[in-house]
């Protein structure tokens, strides 16, 4: 057998199954026998894989279980190591759930120190007035937290009067508000052919209609959007004009003003869902800053601060509309949490929303590069400050059997059907390299994804 650089080949036991478990063993056995040593690299997947004559997802397996177990540790860039006495390591999941979920689309969680005591430093500031936080508070938000929601919406290029500015308990608290709102059932509401997959979660119980329209390199098609006006006198137009979930496609400012334009002949509203609006350094302004007669502005912190930090910010083009929305959202949640948007509140105020925004943007842009140097060239779309991708998949690869590859690699993907709207889904995938995954789990994925899309899938077996 042809011997690797640094001389370790494991020694795999006859009749061992599966072979990546075989692999496993044979690292915690040469370990316990001193034949690797502590800090010693392993082989690179890829080359181990090819001198055994194995598929690299076995190989990758293999390593993974090595480091459930505490047996080894990755370093990003470098490689994977025997861990040491000085490097103990607590697995990171529970043996029988994926590794790596990719399935929610959940910004990185920041790291630093610093900004932890910051964070913590926030809870204990609202712990202080936890008695006053108790009681039933302001429909729509106190002035405090309406202020601070304006303080925040600045930074999209926003100038808010309060009294159209309602604090909600999240993004989609606030899109089912303004559905309702607007939609009764059976109404038509038009959106991306691709788009939000909570849209589609509401639209279906609420009796509305959605019709996908058409996108090209600037965004929506203004045009499509004018005829499915005159064809279908839609309600609204729902779009995530910035960082598109799922495609990442973001609206130019031209066509931000051509769609503006196009509701305003025909006096159909725009409910722009702003989820992301803020990652971006540079993108172009909000519409409801072109066009604010005529949008619902919705922009919540779940992605930009932290998924749990149930707290979104809607305008309403008007007073009376806003008068409206509150009474929609006091019939559904009678109020936003005091206690969250207290926090929310403070976080905006003291600077630490900004310090875990812009860790977010520096952890997603990381795992941005380590996606552009592993993922083969041009099998996937995104953003530098997105912390989603959109993988289209090569033939004969069929969305269906690509998700269910990964998974059974302990990886969770999304196919299109998630979001399609009204056409036949594409053969792609959404992929999350944000949520709990630390950088060195979603290197793994990747790792285990180029993989995939550079094999073939192996055919479904004859039914007999």
């Amino acid at each position: 057998m042809v011997m690797l650089q640094n001389g370790w080949v494991p020694k795999l036991k006859k009749g061992a199954a599966p072979l990546y478990l075989a692999i496993a063993n044979a690292i915690a056995d040469d370990i316990a026998i001193g034949q690797l040593a502590a800090e010693q690299r392993l082989p690179p997947q890829r080359k181990l894989a090819a001198l055994l004559g194995i598929d690299f997802t076995t190989v990758a397996r293999a390593y993974t279980e090595a480091q459930r177990r505490g047996l080894v540790d990755s370093v990003v860039g470098r490689g994977t190591f025997v861990c040491g006495r000085r490097r103990p390591r607590i697995p990171r999941v529970f043996e029988g759930r994926p590794n790596v979920d990719m399935s929610m689309n959940m910004p990185p969680e920041p790291v630093s120190e610093e900004l932890q005591e910051l964070m913590q430093a926030g809870f204990a500031g609202v712990a202080g007035k936890i008695r006053d936080l108790l009681r039933y508070q302001d429909f729509g938000g106190s002035p405090q937290d309406r202020e601070a929601g304006a303080l925040w919406l600045r930074r999209r290029g926003m100038a808010v009067d309060h009294e159209r500015l309602l604090v909600v308990a999240g993004a989609q608290c606030a899109l089912l508000a303004v559905l309702t709102t607007l939609a009764a059932s059976g109404s038509v509401i038009c959106c991306e052919e691709l788009t939000y997959p909570g849209l589609l979660a509401l639209a279906g119980p609420l009796g509305i209609r959605l019709v996908g329209l058409p996108m090209d390199g600037e965004g929506i098609d203004a045009v499509a959007f004018a005829a499915a006006c005159a064809q279908y006198a839609p309600k609204a137009l729902y779009c995530n004009p910035t960082l598109l979930n799922p495609t990442t496609a973001v609206i130019s400012q031209a066509r931000r003003q051509a769609l503006v334009e196009v509701a305003r002949h025909y006096g159909v509203p725009i409910i722009e869902d702003d989820a992301y609006g803020f990652l971006p350094r540079m993108t172009p302004p909000a519409m409801a800053s072109i066009g604010a007669d005529v949008t619902f502005y919705i922009a919540g912190l779940a992605k930009c601060v932290g998924a749990g930090l149930r707290i979104a910010y809607l305008v309403a083009p008007d007073a009376q509309y806003a008068s409206r929305l509150a009474s929609a959202l006091r019939a559904t949640t009678v109020m936003a949490s005091p206690i969250t948007a207290a926090l929310a509140t403070r976080w905006i105020r003291d600077g630490t929303a900004d310090l875990a925004l812009n860790a977010i943007r520096k952890e997603s842009m990381a795992r941005q590069k380590l996606a552009a140097r592993i993922l083969p060239v041009g099998s996937y779309v995104s953003k530098p400050e997105a912390f989603h991708l959109w993988v289209s998949l090569p033939p004969p690869w069929e969305r269906a059997a690509f998700a269910a590859h990964m998974q059974s690699s302990g990886i969770w993907v999304v196919a299109s059907d998630a979001f399609s709207v009204s056409t036949q889904p594409p053969e792609a995938v959404r992929v999350c390299i944000g949520g709990v995954a630390h950088r060195e789990d979603i290197q793994h994925a990747l790792e285990i994804m180029a993989n995939a899309l550079r094999s073939v899938p192996l055919p479904a077996p004859a039914v007999v």
